[in-house]
């Protein structure tokens, strides 16, 4: 008998094109799973309604975000996409894990504050343990939605409704990722042992790609400053104008050495998709100038991007098949997700509902 293959969960919100960024540092990386773990790919959509944000855009953003994902390597037939709103049981779940939850604890997480502070809103610990909010009139931008700060409850319920084995995290994440592995050890002490604590996903390093404007700050989506992002769909020219123009260092020395983060960052995405040490980059670019290095760069990128670019133009219109990909990943999620919240519910002393 051939041994059960262990459950990979990773979800991300549908907000947009994904970032090269997003690419060589996740997804790039999930595609290696899908042979030896049973794997479920979740695109949050409730997640993405704790912003502002409008009703057309997140149904386009869906599906474009299912096309971007089938086109990057994430084979429907090899993994189960799924949409999270299409499976009952998120909000279910993160529910009765939310009256487990101390207020204390979604106050103090760090991603909270910070997208508090982004509003306008300064969060305070006390010494006996209060969090206290305070906010400049003039720079409050909104108010912080309750959904804010219940966000890492349900990223808990999301992955614990799966009894996922491992989670795939960026560092911005490894918060939410103990809260959900506390609450799982919590909900086993209280009710016996129900959920599997969830490990850190640790496959290939993922690269972290910085932004070309900025290679202090990580790539990103929503950088205002978009000369700094390049998206996978890209025209190559824009990805060439993008490169070319990055920032760069004193010197000319192509070397990923502290004091030059902006060559250091493009040495980082070249070697992410040649698969070339640092060592051998800085050796086949010794004595070139940074002008004919980010040129190679710009080229590498382009290759790589290319052949996905042509993937999601095939894609993108196909709104049958894409559907088709969704249902049979809700589907799929949707048998697990009863299981386990049919046991959660008997286990906290829910009636059964009459047949």
């Amino acid at each position: 008998m051939s041994e059960e293959k262990k459950t990979v969960l990773t979800c991300a919100q549908p907000t947009g094109q994904l970032t090269l960024g997003n690419y060589l540092g996740a997804v790039m990386n999930w595609e290696t799973m899908l042979n030896d773990y049973d794997c479920y790919f979740g695109i949050v959509d409730m997640h993405a309604t704790t912003s502002p944000y409008k009703p057309a855009d997140l149904r386009k953003n869906t599906i474009q975000c299912a096309a971007q994902y089938i086109a990057c390597g994430l084979d429907p037939e090899r993994s189960n996409q799924f949409v999270q709103s299409h499976v009952m049981g998120h909000s279910e779940l993160s529910w009765v894990l939310g009256c487990m939850t101390p207020i204390g604890e979604l106050q103090r997480m760090t991603q909270f504050k910070e997208k508090a502070a982004k509003l306008g809103f300064a969060v305070k610990e006390e010494e006996n343990s209060d969090v206290k909010f305070s906010h400049d009139g003039a720079k409050a931008q909104a108010t912080i939605n309750a959904g804010l700060l219940f966000y890492p409850v349900l990223m808990a319920a999301d992955i614990l409704l799966y009894n996922a084995d491992m989670v795939p995290v960026g560092d911005d994440q490894k918060q939410h990722l103990e809260l959900c592995r506390d609450l799982a050890r919590r909900f086993n002490n209280a009710y016996s042992e129900t959920f599997k604590i969830p490990e850190p996903y640790i496959g290939k390093t993922g690269a972290r790609i910085m932004s070309l404007a900025d290679p202090t700050r990580k790539m990103s989506k929503s950088d205002k400053v978009t000369a700094g992002t390049i998206y996978i769909l890209d025209d190559p020219k824009v990805i060439r104008k993008k490169i070319m123009s990055s920032v760069t260092d004193s010197g000319s020395e192509t070397t990923a050495s502290p004091d030059k983060p902006g060559i250091a960052n493009l040495i980082n995405i070249y070697r992410a998709i040649t698969n070339e040490s640092i060592e051998s980059v800085e050796t086949a670019f010794s004595g070139k100038g940074y002008g004919e290095f980010k040129a190679a760069v710009a080229d590498v990128v382009i290759d790589k991007l290319t052949p996905i670019q042509d993937k999601y133009k095939e894609l993108v219109d196909d709104k049958t098949y894409l559907n088709q990909v969704l249902k049979d990943g809700a589907d799929a999620a949707q048998k697990k997700a009863y299981k386990l919240l049919s046991k959660v519910y008997r286990k906290i002393g829910y009636l059964e509902r009459p047949r």
